[in-house]
C-alpha cells in the first residue's frame, strides 16, 4: 500500500527543516508523501528557469530518501494547491490561448518550465535511485469551458509527452476532481496508467466543525472504481485531511476541528472499506502562504487544521489517530489481496443501526476485515450490537461472554477475522489492531479501543491455551471453546491497561485508545525487526551498532520509555545520543528520561527601538515620479476582461503580478469635474485607497466575497481651478491571481480595470496613469526570495524590508503608536536571540492584538530578515497570529523585522499590541537547522 501525506517544499522554505517533516510522516507508519511544484516561483519572467535556493528541490529529494519515504511528483503545469494563479505565473494573463487547453500559445508557454521541471524530475525517479516512484500530470482535470473539446486526451498526452521526453519513466497517475472517470485507462488518447480521484466529503464549512452534512459519506467509490478503472490500483490522490481557510474565516483551530480524529476513523475507515491502495490525504503539513504566494482565498497560514500543525508540532489528537491507523495497515498485508464487499445493516449485525462493510479474504483461511460504522454516520448515539462473523471455523456471533459490543458516536472499527499474527492466528478480534511484531522467541499484539468499551478477541493456533495476567487490573474473562482450538477473551478498555500471556510466546497488550496513542512501532534500521515504543512525543528512527541500541525521538516532558523487542545482544541505551540507564521491566526495557524545560528569554518587541519611514511619499507635493512605468498599451492580450479605457491599467500587462500596487493617475483640471469613477480588483478580501493630491478621498475596506469594487466620487470638494495639474494616488491590494478550474479565471487582471473623470459639461476630463509593483517587476531583484515576496510599497522598491537597512535616520517611532493620518508607515527594529536551538525545538510566533475599535481598519505586513511573513487584515481576519522557523529567524543572532501599516481612515491606524511568543520547548533529535540565505539591503540601483 502507498500511504502518503501531502507536503509542499514550497511553504516551507527552510530546506534543512524538510526531513523533520518527513520522518514526522515516517513516524505515523506512512511509506509516501505527495508534493506540488509552483510554477510561478520558478519561471518568474517567461523563459528564466530557477530553482536554487530554496526552490532548489535536490535537498527534498535527498530528504526523502534518507528518511525512507517515496515521493509522488505533481509538477503540473497547473496545480490549483491555493496558491497564486493555481501555479500559473502572472504572465500568463498575456497569453491570448485559452489556459489548460491545446491552444498553442498556452502549450508552447508550458514547454520551457516542463522540460526542466520534468529533467529534475527525471533524475531523481526511482529509476535511477531516488525517491519519486509516480508522476501526476496536471491537477484535477475536470471542467472546462462549455465550447471547449473535454476531456481532451491530446491535451493530457501533450502534458505527458513533455515528462516523457525529459526522461520520465515511472507511471502517470491521474487526479480527477470528482469521481467522474476523466482520462482513465482504456479511455484512448491521453489516458494515465493509474486513475485516481479526489474526496472532499465534509466541504469546507470551518465555521461549524460539529456538523457533519447527512448523505456525505462516500458509499459509491467501490462501484466506481470497478466501472472506471477496475486494472488498477484503486487510488485516491487526495483525501480530506483539513480544509482551507478564506479571508474573513473562522481559523485553522476550528479547521481542524471539522476535519478532526473523530473524522479520521470514520471517513478513512470507509475508504479503506472501498479498498483503496493508492492512498494520499491533503494536507498531512500545511504551512505558510509566505510573500505573497497564496491565492485570494486564503490568508498567510496555510496550516489547513492539518495533522502536523503549522509551526510542525504534532500535537493535535489527528496525529496520533492517524499513526494508529496507518501502523495497522503497515501490519496487515492481507488487506492488500482481500475484496470488498457490499456493506450491510443486516448480514453482519443484529441492529440495523450499524452498517457493516466486509473486505473479504480470497479463501476462508485469509484474513478479512470488518469496517463497522452507524449507518446514520454523523450519530452521536452509543449503539449496544453483536456481530455474525464469517470465519475458518464458521460464522461466529460475537461477543461469545458478553451480552454485546457498543460503537460509541462518530467511531469505526476494523474488526478482523483470521488474521495471521506472526504464525499465530487471530480468529476475530472486535477492538482495533495496532501491531504486532516478532520479538526474539515471542509475539506481541497490540489492540486498543475506546476506554470503557466492552471488546472480545479469540486466538486460535499452537498457543497452549492458557491466558496469564502479567499486568492490569480484572476487568477481562477468557475461555476455551468447546473444540478447544482456540480461546476467547472479553475485556473491557481502560487507561490501566492489560499484559497477557496466551501459551508460552504470545503477549496481548489490551489498551485504551489514549493509551495507545503514546506507543510507536518502529523500524531498526538495516534489519527486518522492529521495536515497540512507548512514551516518547516522537520517535525519529532507531538504529544498533554493536551492543549499543541508539533511538532517536523528541520529548515535551519528563517521560518513562519503554522500549519492546530489544535484542539480547544490546547492552547499552542512547537516547539522542546520550547514554540512558535502563532496567528490565517483563518483556520490556525502561528508561526514565528527565526533562527540564531550558532557560531563555525572547525579546518584549513593544520594548525595541523602532524605526520608522513613511511608506506612501507619493502622496506628497512634488513626487516624482517620471522613472515610473507609464500605462501607454493601448490593448491587451488579457481574454479575460475586454479593455474598457483608452490604455491598460492591467497590472499583468506590465509585469506586476503580486503584491501591493500603486497607481499615479495625473490630469490637467478644466475646473468642471464632477465625478471620479474607479473600478478596481485585487481578488476577494482586497483593500484599497484614493487620493487625489494628498486628501484622502476614499478607502475600500475589503470584503471576503468579493475581488473587485466600482465607486463613484464627488471631487467638487478639492474645487480644481482650470489648468492646475492634479494627481490620483491609487493603493490597490493584489492578493493573489484566482486559480482556474478550466475557465480561464487565472486571467481575471488586477488593479484598476476601468475609471472615469466626469464634468459637469458632459465630456471625461483625461488621465495619464503610471503605476508600478514589485521593483522590476518580472525583472525581480530579489532571487533569494524570488518573484512573489515583494509588493510595491516605496519600502518594499527600496529595499527597505531587508536586512541591513540603514536607519539610523529614520525617525525613532512605534507600530504601537502607529500614524494619525491615513497613509503607509513603515517600522522596522532588530533584535538578538540566544536560544538552545541545537538540542531545543522551539517554535517561535509574531502574535499582533487586534481590536479596530481602537486600532482602526488597516491592513499590515510583517517581514523577517526580509521574508514576508504576514499579512493582516484588521478588519477581515481572522489571523493574528505568524509563526516564523527557525532558518528564517536567527535563533542564534540578529533578526531584522519590518512592518508596513496602511492606514485606511481618516483617524490613521495603529498595531495594539506585539509579542514574540514562544511555544513548548521539545528536546529534539531532528538535524540541525541551516540558516536560509537571506541577502542584505544594498541600495538599489534605478529604485524609484
Amino acid at each position: 500500500m502507498i500511504f502518503s501525506g501531502e507536503i509542499h517544499p514550497f511553504r516551507l522554505p527552510v530546506p534543512s527543516l524538510w526531513i523533520d517533516l518527513l520522518q514526522k510522516v515516517k513516524a505515523l507508519g506512512f511509506n509516501a508523501c505527495s508534493f506540488y511544484v509552483d510554477w510561478a516561483l520558478l519561471e518568474g519572467k517567461p523563459g528564466e528557469f530557477r530553482a536554487d535556493g530554496v526552490f532548489d528541490l535536490q535537498p527534498f529529494f535527498d530528504a526523502a530518501t534518507k528518511a525512507g519515504i517515496y515521493l509522488i511528483a505533481r509538477p503540473g503545469p497547473y496545480i490549483n494547491a491555493e496558491v497564486s494563479g493555481g501555479g500559473f505565473p502572472g504572465w500568463l494573463q498575456r497569453n491570448r490561448g485559452s489556459l489548460r487547453t491545446v491552444a498553442p500559445d498556452f502549450l508552447n508557454a508550458t514547454d520551457f518550465y516542463m522540460s526542466n521541471i520534468a529533467k529534475i524530475i527525471a533524475q531523481n525517479q526511482i529509476t535511477n535511485g531516488g525517491p519519486i516512484i509516480l508522476i501526476q500530470p496536471e491537477n484535477e482535470y475536470t471542467n472546462a469551458e462549455p465550447f471547449i473539446p473535454f476531456p481532451d486526451g491530446s491535451y493530457m498526452e501533450y502534458v505527458m509527452k513533455q515528462s516523457r521526453d525529459a526522461g520520465v519513466v515511472v507511471p502517470f497517475i491521474s487526479n480527477d476532481a470528482s469521481a467522474a472517470g476523466h482520462n482513465a485507462p482504456g479511455t484512448g488518447e491521453g489516458e494515465v496508467d493509474i486513475y485516481g480521484h479526489d474526496g472532499y466529503p465534509l466541504g469546507f464549512d470551518c465555521a461549524h466543525p460539529t456538523v457533519w452534512p447527512a448523505n456525505n459519506l462516500p458509499t459509491t467509490y467501490r462501484s466506481l472504481h470497478l466501472k472506471q478503472s477496475p486494472t488498477t490500483p484503486y487510488s485516491i490522490v487526495e483525501f480530506q485531511g483539513g480544509s482551507f481557510d478564506p479571508w474573513g474565516g473562522w481559523g485553522f483551530d476550528q479547521c481542524s476541528e471539522l476535519v478532526n480524529h473523530e473524522f479520521e476513523r470514520v471517513f478513512y475507515k470507509n475508504n479503506y472499506a472501498a479498498g483503496v491502495t493508492i492512498y494520499n490525504l491533503y494536507m498531512i503539513f500545511g504551512g505558510t502562504n509566505w510573500g505573497n504566494l497564496g491565492h485570494p482565498g486564503g490568508y498567510t497560514s496555510y496550516d489547513y487544521g492539518s495533522v502536523i500543525k503549522e509551526d510542525r508540532t504534532v500535537t493535535r489528537e489527528k496525529y496520533s489517530e492517524l499513526k494508529l491507523q496507518a501502523t495497522f495497515l503497515v501490519s496487515s498485508p492481507g488487506y492488500l489481496t482481500a475484496t470488498p464487499g457490499n456493506s450491510s445493516t443486516s448480514i453482519y449485525s443484529d441492529n440495523p443501526d450499524i452498517t457493516v462493510t466486509p473486505v473479504l479474504g480470497n479463501t476462508t483461511d485469509d484474513a478479512s476485515f470488518f469496517i463497522v460504522r452507524h449507518t446514520n454516520y454523523s450519530s452521536f448515539a452509543s449503539t449496544q450490537y453483536r456481530l455474525k462473523l464469517p470465519t475458518s471455523k464458521g460464522t461466529l456471533t460475537v461477543p461469545q461472554l458478553n451480552q454485546s459490543l457498543s460503537l460509541n458516536g462518530r467511531d469505526s472499527k476494523v474488526v478482523v477475522t483470521d488474521y495471521d499474527i506472526q504464525g499465530s492466528k487471530l480468529l476475530y478480534s472486535t477492538a482495533d489492531v495496532f501491531t504486532h511484531v516478532k520479538q526474539e522467541n515471542h509475539t506481541v499484539l497490540i489492540l486498543y479501543a475506546g476506554a470503557g468499551e466492552n471488546n472480545e478477541f479469540a486466538i486460535q493456533g499452537s498457543t497452549g491455551g492458557e491466558v496469564k495476567k502479567i499486568s492490569g487490573g480484572t476487568s477481562f474473562q477468557a475461555t476455551s471453546s468447546n473444540s478447544s482450538d482456540y480461546i476467547t477473551v472479553n475485556w473491557t478498555a481502560s487507561s490501566e491497561g492489560y499484559i497477557l500471556q496466551i501459551g508460552s510466546g504470545l503477549y496481548v497488550y489490551l489498551l485504551d485508545r489514549n493509551t495507545a496513542y503514546n506507543y510507536w512501532a518502529t523500524d531498526i534500521a538495516n534489519t527486518t525487526s522492529k521495536l515497540i515504543i512507548n512514551g516518547p512525543y516522537l520517535v525519529r528512527s532507531a538504529s544498533i551498532d554493536a551492543d549499543e541500541l541508539h533511538i532517536k525521538a523528541d520529548f515535551n516532558a519528563t517521560t518513562k520509555v519503554e522500549i519492546l523487542g530489544v535484542p539480547e545482544t544490546v547492552s547499552k541505551l542512547f537516547i539522542n545520543g546520550k547514554e540512558t540507564p535502563t532496567e528490565t521491566a517483563g518483556l520490556a526495557k525502561v528508561a526514565n528520561v528527565s526533562i527540564t524545560a531550558p532557560s531563555f528569554t525572547v525579546p518584549k518587541l513593544s520594548d525595541l527601538d523602532w524605526k520608522y519611514i513613511d511608506s506612501l511619499p507619493e502622496i506628497t507635493t512634488g513626487f516624482d515620479d517620471s522613472a515610473w512605468p507609464s500605462a501607454d498599451k493601448t490593448s491587451t492580450d488579457n481574454t479575460y476582461q475586454y479593455l474598457r479605457t483608452p490604455v491598460s491599467t492591467y497590472a499583468s500587462d506590465y509585469g506586476f503580478h503580486t503584491g501591493v500596487l500603486v497607481y499615479r493617475g495625473h490630469f490637467n483640471a478644466t475646473g468642471y469635474e464632477t465625478t471620479f469613477a474607479l473600478w478596481q480588483s485585487g481578488g476577494t478580501g482586497f483593500a484599497a485607497s484614493i487620493w487625489v493630491d494628498d486628501y484622502l478621498l476614499s478607502s475600500y475596506g475589503g470584503n471576503p466575497a468579493n475581488e473587485s469594487f466600482q465607486g463613484k466620487y464627488d471631487v467638487t470638494g478639492p474645487g480644481f481651478k482650470a489648468g492646475t495639474e492634479h494627481v490620483f494616488t491609487v493603493v490597490v491590494e493584489n492578493m493573489g491571481l484566482n486559480e482556474d478550474h478550466g475557465f480561464d479565471e487565472e486571467k481575471a487582471p488586477r488593479g484598476i480595470l476601468g475609471w472615469r473623470l466626469a464634468t459637469s459639461k458632459a465630456t471625461n476630463t483625461p488621465i495619464s496613469w503610471k503605476l508600478t509593483g514589485n521593483l522590476g517587476g518580472e525583472d525581480y531583484l530579489d532571487r533569494a526570495r524570488g518573484p512573489l515576496n515583494e509588493g510595491g510599497l516605496f519600502a518594499e522598491r527600496q529595499g527597505f524590508h531587508l536586512p541591513g537597512t540603514p536607519t539610523a535616520d529614520w525617525e525613532s517611532h512605534s507600530p504601537l503608536e502607529g500614524i494619525g493620518a491615513p497613509g503607509v508607515g513603515f517600522y522596522s527594529a532588530t533584535f538578538d536571540l540566544n536560544l538552545p536551538s541545537a538540542e531545543w525545538d522551539i517554535p517561535l510566533s509574531f502574535s499582533f492584538t487586534n481590536n479596530t475599535a481602537t486600532s482602526g481598519i488597516y491592513r499590515a505586513q510583517l517581514y523577517v530578515n526580509g521574508w514576508q511573513y504576514g499579512k493582516i487584515a484588521s478588519n477581515i481576519g481572522p489571523q493574528t497570529v505568524f509563526p516564523v522557523p527557525e532558518g528564517i529567524l536567527n535563533y542564534n543572532g540578529s533578526n531584522y523585522v519590518g512592518i508596513s501599516l496602511w492606514a485606511l481612515e481618516a483617524g490613521g491606524a495603529k498595531i495594539p499590541a506585539l509579542e514574540l511568543v514562544a511555544g513548548v520547548p521539545v528536546w529534539t533529535s531532528r538535524e540541525t537547522v541551516e540558516l536560509v540565505e537571506s541577502p542584505p539591503y544594498n541600495k538599489r540601483e534605478g529604485a524609484y
